[in-house]
């Protein structure tokens, strides 16, 4: 196994592991237009980095509508990452201020109430 040639271990308990996850969807989707920022952001910046790698515009053409899905989908799968940054920050706290054994029950109760809110938001901006 790859992890036997490590000089050293990170114990992560699995409750620190499962609030942190709980935490980070219930920001991703509270914060659901600060989400969609983000992503539009990282498709913006792969889309100009890529860019600068093509000496052709007859190149770039050819292969940009492959490259913009593809980096669509990089840029969907790197957004979560601000928001696992965040939800460490907000599981630590609740764990330091709460204990560990409400760490996962808060992380519950946010996905739940940012998921009704979600969807009262998307319900009153169809309205």
């Amino acid at each position: 196994m790859p992890i036997e040639f490590l000089p050293f271990t990170f114990p992560l308990p699995p409750t620190a592991i499962a609030g942190t996850s709980l935490w980070a969807l219930a920001l991703y989707v509270g914060f659901s237009p600060a989400s969609d920022w983000v992503i539009h952001q990282l498709i913006r910046w792969f889309n100009f980095a890529e860019r600068t790698l093509y000496f052709s515009q007859k190149k770039f053409d050819q292969t940009r509508q492959m490259r913009e899905s593809q980096n669509a989908f990089y840029a969907s799968f790197l957004s979560i990452f601000p928001f696992l940054a965040v939800g460490v920050l907000c599981n630590v706290s609740v764990e330091f201020a709460l204990g560990s054994s409400w760490a996962i029950s808060m992380g519950i109760v946010a996905c739940v109430g940012c998921g009704i809110y979600e969807l009262g938001r998307r319900d009153g901006a169809s309205s």
